[in-house]
């Protein structure tokens, strides 16, 4: 099950507008104070721009919703910004773009396009992506049934990692919640009963749109 969108990583990304550097900057955020630490790193960084512009969306429901307009016309930058990630349906990501400016004024329109364009690029560059529901189950098996397991794996829906060998292999199992139970049940008769069940939990993982 899709929870949200979000960003898989930070990024920046420049374009220039009309003389006027735009710089657009994201970062995935799990909090307002989060967000609110992001922003004082770019404006520190940035502390001779003409203007930070930031916005942050945050929470499953899109719950959590600021903005500000930095010194730009009310309503032109910050607030488009956040309108466009609830649009998109995109959270837990913080955006500010850093203008520089270049002398030519873009006109109330102008301002608009040239923010969220600047945002826009920026959330392709940090890579959006689903956060899914998935079941955690954490395996351990003799290590004659490990190289079954692992052909039997890609078939079935679910995947491996975090493999540790020692006395057996114990190993993390990712699936989808709904198909949880038929996986215990694969397991027990992939082992003949054997398979110890080390560890069940509900996570969210982010994966490719």
């Amino acid at each position: 099950m899709i929870r949200y969108k979000t960003v898989m990583k930070e990024a920046i990304i420049e374009q220039v507008i009309e003389k006027s550097r735009f710089i657009a900057h994201v970062k995935p955020v799990e909090s307002k104070a989060e967000a609110e630490d992001y922003f004082s790193q770019v404006r520190a960084k940035h502390r001779n721009a003409t203007h930070n512009v930031p916005a942050f969306v945050i929470g499953e429901k899109l719950e959590l919703q600021w903005a500000s307009d930095d010194g730009e016309p009310q309503g032109t930058s910050g607030a488009p910004m956040v309108q466009m990630l609830v649009k998109e349906g995109i959270s837990n990501v913080a955006v500010i773009v850093t203008r520089y400016f270049g002398g030519v004024k873009l006109g109330t329109g102008g301002l608009v396009r040239a923010y969220t364009s600047s945002a826009k690029l920026g959330l392709e560059a940090a890579i959006l992506c689903d956060v899914k529901e998935q079941m955690l189950l954490r395996v351990k098996i003799a290590y004659t049934h490990y190289d079954r397991l692992q052909n039997l794996s890609v078939a079935e829906g679910f995947f491996l990692k975090d493999a540790d060998y020692t006395d057996a292999v114990t190993v993390s199992l990712t699936t989808d919640p709904l198909h949880a139970e038929e996986i215990k049940k694969q397991l027990s008769n992939l082992t003949g009963g054997t398979a110890e069940i080390l560890e069940e939990a509900l996570q969210l993982v982010k994966v490719h749109s």
